[in-house]
């Protein structure tokens, strides 16, 4: 008769093996562009680039007038690299009761006014749902969303309750180097339409790409912080170095950023990035 000494080295060997063959499958999994994704997720977007003028094709500019309700729309837009004045940056808090958690997006701003954002995400597959846990076992491709402000910031700010929303005009990199931060998210974006990856939630996420992006442009800029594997606590890391506008404090600057009550009440006409950044915005909040 086996000893319990015996016994539990039989069952470690067993448990041991058991978890050699997860991993190996787990590693063996490989990254896809071709599988059945949501309809927001469905297009990848690929950047032709000649000179100062980038073709940027498969932006998208949905109408949303719920999560679940909108008119799908693509387009190609073309921007001039050499004309890219401002960067902004957005923070989305899913849930007022989870401070720690949010989503990070930049947004390019060109000398004629127009504006052009993209939001790094997990690219979901049709029925799947996200989950942070999820994202650390090679579960979501990562994808880099190209669209207008009024689809990406629109959809945040009008029409997910729950959540809050907040733009903040960037200070990363001081005046010339915008162009290098946008060529930077070109060459990475026709990189995973080539070459699929995995997301992951601590080392492959929008905050860690958009870290990334800084420091490849401005070595060093970003200095590792906990805000940027829980963006949701940046504000305070974004204003201690410099990142974006202080308009006079944490406090202040979280309150004059908020867009969500000024989002939900734009016309439609005016061009909703003007709107969001209007005087109507401060005049709301005070």
């Amino acid at each position: 008769m086996p000893t319990i000494v015996e016994v539990a080295l039989g069952i470690f060997c067993i448990l041991f093996v058991v978890f050699i063959l997860i991993a190996r499958r787990h590693f063996a999994m490989s990254p896809s562009n071709e599988r059945s994704w949501v309809n927001d997720n469905r297009r990848l977007v690929s950047v032709d680039v000649e000179g100062d003028k980038a073709l940027i094709r498969n932006v998208r500019d949905f109408n949303w007038r719920t999560t679940r309700d909108y008119d799908e729309r693509w387009v190609d837009i073309t921007v001039d690299l050499d004309k890219v004045s401002k960067i902004w940056f957005v923070l989305e808090y899913f849930s007022p009761d989870r401070k720690e958690m949010a989503h990070t997006i930049l947004s390019y701003e060109f000398e004629d006014g127009s504006r052009l954002a993209c939001s790094i995400e997990v690219r979901k597959k049709e029925g799947a749902s996200y989950h942070p846990l999820k994202g650390i076992f090679r579960t979501y491709e990562l994808i880099y969303v190209w669209a207008t402000e009024r689809d990406i910031i629109g959809v945040r700010s009008r029409c997910r309750k729950r959540s809050r929303t907040h733009l903040f005009e960037g200070v990363v990199l001081g005046p010339g180097n915008e162009r290098r931060m946008l060529e930077s998210y070109i060459r990475r974006t026709n990189k995973l339409a080539l070459e699929p990856e995995w997301y992951n939630t601590i080392t492959n996420t929008c905050t860690t790409n958009i870290v990334n992006h800084v420091n490849e442009v401005y070595p060093g800029r970003v200095p590792w912080a906990l805000g940027i594997m829980m963006p949701g606590l940046s504000p305070k890391m974004l204003l201690r170095n410099n990142l974006v506008r202080n308009e006079g404090g944490v406090e202040e600057t979280m309150r004059l950023s908020l867009i969500d009550r000024i989002s939900e009440q734009w016309d439609t006409i005016t061009d909703f990035g003007d709107w969001i950044r209007s005087g109507n915005t401060r005049i709301e909040h005070e």
